[in-house]
């Protein structure tokens, strides 16, 4: 069964910084493969159209531009916070005010927003709202290990259940 439009599909990778020989950002050997709904919008499109018409045992390896990946590097979603956006009960939550880290937050509208912390001061946070790899061409490698069809409830929920996938009660 070849990769396509509303199939499930398990695969071990491994993620470099621009090229084969690049620092390696993530893999997933020796690890729980990387399994997803094919076409649910779940993953970058450009990961998804190289993955076209691959089967089980198939090897791949392809670069994606940042353009096609995660997108420029925007100074401008490097933002000034007050340190009371951090207040927990009455209290500013020190134990989550790490250079580093990235943390989940809000937007004026209600939007969630996942932002990286990058100073904190006296006042004020400095936050990094890009994605950690904006900016950043990536190269996979790694080899399809299984394509199956997905269930109604599947394509009905957008993403795949069982191992690898979600769990629902």
């Amino acid at each position: 069964m070849q990769v396509d439009k509303n199939k499930v599909v398990t695969l071990h990778y491994k993620l470099h910084r621009e090229d084969p020989e690049g620092t390696l950002i993530e893999k997933t050997y020796g690890s729980q493969p990387l399994t997803f709904l094919y076409g649910a919008g779940n993953m970058i499109p450009e990961f998804e159209n190289k993955l076209e018409g691959k089967e089980p045992g198939d090897d791949f390896a392809f670069s994606i531009d940042h353009e096609n990946a995660y997108g420029e590097y925007n100074p401008e979603a490097i933002i000034t916070v007050p340190i009371s956006a951090f207040t927990v009960d009455g209290k500013i939550a020190k134990e989550i005010l790490e250079e580093g880290r990235r943390i989940p937050m809000r937007d004026r509208n209600g939007n969630q927003l996942n932002g990286t912390i990058k100073e904190v001061k006296k006042e004020e946070v400095v936050m990094d709202f890009n994605h950690p790899l904006a900016g950043i061409d990536l190269f996979f490698e790694g080899e399809v290990e299984e394509v199956r069809e997905a269930t109604e409830s599947e394509i009905e929920h957008g993403h795949a259940h069982g191992p690898g996938g979600v769990e629902h009660q």
